[in-house]
């Protein structure tokens, strides 16, 4: 599958806190939070459907990954997701690993590997 999704009884307000509390404590910041909502109301389009996109990095991994396979950029920061879908909120990403294997880098599967499981981690501890 190319993405992992968990839902949670949390609002999405608390799910966006609480995860960044463990994005934190795993060491990876979120760069950036955008509200697809606020955005596309703000544009004049009618959409009501909550759904934050967040930019998530550890610039250690970053590093890494940049120093073995500049290529990597094109998947930096990562991007992790909570939104409301038929009532229920909702912590998604797409998997470091779906998208790296793309470069044909068996060092960089093994580096995508261990930040999906981080990744996934933090989303786990997040519900």
């Amino acid at each position: 599958m190319f993405d992992y999704t968990l839902t949670t009884d949390k609002s999405i307000e608390e799910a966006v806190t609480s995860l960044e509390s463990s994005l934190k404590e795993d060491q990876f910041g979120v760069l950036w939070t955008f509200d697809i909502k606020d955005k596309l109301n703000e544009k004049g389009l009618d959409f009501e459907k909550e759904f934050k996109v967040l930019e998530v990095c550890n610039p250690k991994e970053a590093q890494r990954v940049l120093n073995e396979n500049v290529m990597a950029g094109y998947f930096l920061p990562c991007k992790m997701v909570v939104y409301q879908d038929e009532g229920q909120t909702k912590i998604g990403m797409p998997k470091p690993t779906s998208l790296i294997s793309m470069l044909n880098d068996d060092k960089m599967k093994e580096f995508a590997q261990d930040i999906e499981d981080r990744l996934m981690a933090c989303m786990k501890k997040s519900v």
